[in-house]
């Protein structure tokens, strides 16, 4: 007897629909036999399939087994096949009857008694099985049932083990779907554990850091070891924009497709924040892997990579950011296939001025010769370092502002400001883009209009700098930003002269 069963298979982030075909013949010697280019962890679901079933109270078929995954050509991996090839074996050898199996996609690894364990991308399947207007549900492990009943328009049926799987599809019971919570969900895990009034002194900083949310721009933090640089940087997050619940999704599938989500929280709700060590590969940044998977620039993604010791990065490792800062994504190709995943995200670096720490303090001396400090700065090329927006220096605080009473700002105040800016460009691109470090070079030139004034400030700014065509699109952008924050329509030479001066660090420490 032939059953067969809706399931999905995931390629990178994305889930591909799969058709899984059961055999079970009484000619031949009892044997199961996998085809469909199954990867190990889906070979070996033989075992535990089997072992499931009798522990289940359910019989193994005395004939011979064949199951086919089809698309045929489409690397099957993970374990989540264990589920959907069970049943099918069930229907197949009359176990059970398989008119209710059309109706509902199956997926869920299954343990030796029977019970399911969580399945990896289990908002990426949901996703996809939303669109096949054919299935009215989905039989899911009550472990990932809430993360993918975060999908409406489809029944999420929590499975806890084979043999309530095999009662509901009998119609023996009745499950109620798992509820959509979207907007509980945000409401329990929307808030932030750090805010900015912890951090003493630093206003100009803070003032940089307001700008780049509300532009969406990249920032460079140089200063002495213990400045607060990560302080800073940690606390960026909590200024920009909340979530919007088509990038919570977008964000949450990338975690799930590699297992990251933490347990019980089967929805980001605030915006992430990676900071990845300077050792990474250029695979564990960017992504990777014989068959691809998110790096964390992709972890990233409508958050904050943050990258400290920028100069102890591999140079190499540095240079795979280039493309992804311009488009907003990265894409891995293979011999067999390529994959594109998103990476729209905000970079933030941090590098001390030197080897030692302190060039340029007057408290502390340097001891770093001339040759080091030019070897350990150029480390970080020009084109990366034209990518980069905002550079600024973030000095040491002094001990009265440290003591002091006086609350630092906080980042509901510094969110206020970016919350007003970010109204603004939604108003002025009409949705077309989010903010204003997305403008493209046509949007530049109709939305960063300049006075002779700007135009004389600006071209005195490109000759004494030596900027290049990118950075001068950058200044104007960043402009756009400052006089947005200012409420004004056009852009000032207060605010232009605030945009160039964000550019000249990186002329004074790297001359």
């Amino acid at each position: 007897m032939l059953a067969k069963l809706k399931t999905y298979s995931l390629l990178g982030i994305d889930a591909l629909p799969v058709e899984v075909e059961v055999d079970v013949s009484p000619a031949g010697l009892p044997k199961m036999i996998l085809v469909g280019l199954a990867e190990a962890a889906v070979k070996e679901s033989a075992h535990r399939v089997e072992r499931a079933m009798v522990n289940s109270g359910f019989q193994k078929p005395q004939n011979r087994v064949v199951i086919n995954m089809a698309p045929a050509d489409l690397p099957k991996e993970a374990a989540s096949f264990d589920l959907p090839i069970a049943l099918g074996i069930m229907a197949g050898s009359g176990q059970m009857s398989p008119d209710r199996l059309a109706q509902y996609a199956v997926v869920g690894e299954l343990a030796l008694d029977g019970t399911t364990r969580p399945a990896k991308g289990a908002l990426s399947m949901a996703m996809t099985a939303v669109r096949e207007n054919h299935l009215r549900g989905m039989l899911v492990p009550t472990a990932s049932a809430a993360e993918a009943a975060v999908v409406e328009g489809i029944e999420i049926i929590p499975i806890s083990s084979l043999a309530q799987a095999v009662a509901f599809l009998t119609g023996e019971i009745e499950i109620e779907p798992t509820p959509s919570r979207l907007d509980d969900l945000f409401r329990a895990y929307s808030a932030y554990d750090v805010d900015f009034a912890d951090v003493r002194g630093q206003e100009m900083a803070k003032r940089a850091l307001t700008v780049a949310a509300a532009g969406g721009h990249n920032l460079l933090m140089i200063g002495p070891p213990g400045s607060g640089k990560t302080m800073l940087a940690k606390r960026m997050p909590t200024i920009l924009p909340d979530l919007l619940p088509v990038e919570s999704i977008e964000t949450t599938r990338i975690y799930s497709s590699i297992g990251r989500l933490q347990p019980g929280q089967p929805l980001l709700a605030v915006r992430p924040f990676r900071a990845p060590h300077h050792t990474i590969s250029n695979a564990g940044l960017v992504g990777g892997g014989s068959t691809p998977t998110p790096g964390e620039i992709s972890l990233a993604h409508n958050g904050v990579l943050f990258l400290d010791e920028l100069p102890e990065f591999n140079r190499q490792t540095l240079e795979v950011l280039r493309q992804p800062l311009e488009d907003g994504t990265v894409t891995i190709s293979r011999a067999l296939n390529s994959t594109t995943f998103p990476a729209n995200f905000m970079l933030i670096a941090a590098l001390n001025p030197c080897p030692c720490g302190y060039r340029g303090d007057s408290r502390r001396a340097c001891h770093c010769t001339p040759p080091n400090v030019e070897r350990y700065m150029s480390k970080i090329s020009g084109p990366l370092l034209d990518r980069i927006d905002i550079h600024i220096e973030v000095p040491s605080v002094a001990f009265r502002e440290l003591s002091g009473g006086t609350p630092g700002t906080s980042s509901a105040e510094m969110r206020a400001q970016v919350a007003d800016s970010r109204r603004r460009q939604t108003a002025r691109f009409e949705g077309k883009i989010r903010h204003n470090a997305q403008m493209a070079h046509r949007q530049v030139r109709q939305f960063c209009k300049l006075s002779d004034e700007c135009q004389n400030l600006l071209k005195a700014a490109m000759a004494e700098m030596g900027l290049s065509a990118r950075a001068h699109d950058k200044i104007l952008r960043v402009a756009r930003t400052i006089a947005d924050l200012d409420h004004s329509e056009n852009i000032q030479p207060m605010h232009l002269n605030e945009a160039i001066n964000y550019r000249m660090l990186d002329r004074n420490f790297w001359t």
